[in-house]
């Protein structure tokens, strides 16, 4: 028997992108804008959601340079060839009851998230199979499933992390149950092509 596990969609988690007293710098400007600004309405519901020019502003040049580093990393792993680009930035914070419909980014290669504040139970990050036909027929299984026979994935929410998808992989983020506020920074990279 030849078995092959085709189609694989890579997740890329990164860990300790800022240090604590840096983390904090990043929540405590995030918390002046939102004051300063009323920010959009898009996936959000029952939060705040910055505009798209984070990466313009001086206060946070450092987590910038750290996502263009990771994302880097990721050009390396999957040969891409040209570089990244920054398309753009923004921050979200979810107080209790806030939540992020699914969507995709469209017109982006690689999307993710970084995780600011995030208590316990402040909602996860959820994943969803791009295969829209697997949804055709939901199979029973009699074993533990392969991470290949997953329908969603979620991630708990952890300062510090970032994590890198395809802008295609529809996501979401679940509702905040807890008392207190989860802030993160979303973005999207784009490709800037190289003739060769």
């Amino acid at each position: 028997m030849i078995k092959e596990t085709l189609f694989a969609t890579p997740i890329y988690v990164f860990d300790n992108l800022l240090d604590q007293s840096q983390n904090q710098q990043v929540e405590q400007a995030i918390l002046k804008w939102s004051q300063e600004d009323p920010g959009v309405q898009k996936t959000n519901v029952n939060g705040w959601h910055s505009k798209d020019n984070m990466y313009e502003k001086q206060e946070f040049t450092l987590l910038t340079q750290k996502l263009f580093e990771a994302q880097f990393s990721i050009y390396q792993e999957e040969g891409l060839n040209g570089e990244p680009v920054l398309g753009n930035m923004w921050a979200n914070i979810n107080p209790k009851y806030g939540y992020n419909k699914s969507h995709n980014h469209a017109n982006s290669l690689w999307s993710g998230v970084y995780y600011v504040k995030a208590p316990e139970q402040s909602g996860t990050l959820y994943l969803e199979d791009p295969r829209t036909a697997s949804t055709m027929v939901v199979p029973k299984y009699n074993k533990q499933k392969h991470s290949y026979q997953w329908s969603t994935v979620t991630y708990e929410p952890m300062v510090g992390r970032c994590i890198m998808f395809p802008s295609s992989l529809r996501h979401g983020v679940n509702m905040n149950q807890s008392e207190d506020n989860r802030i993160s920074v979303s973005f999207n990279f784009i490709q800037e092509r190289k003739n060769k």
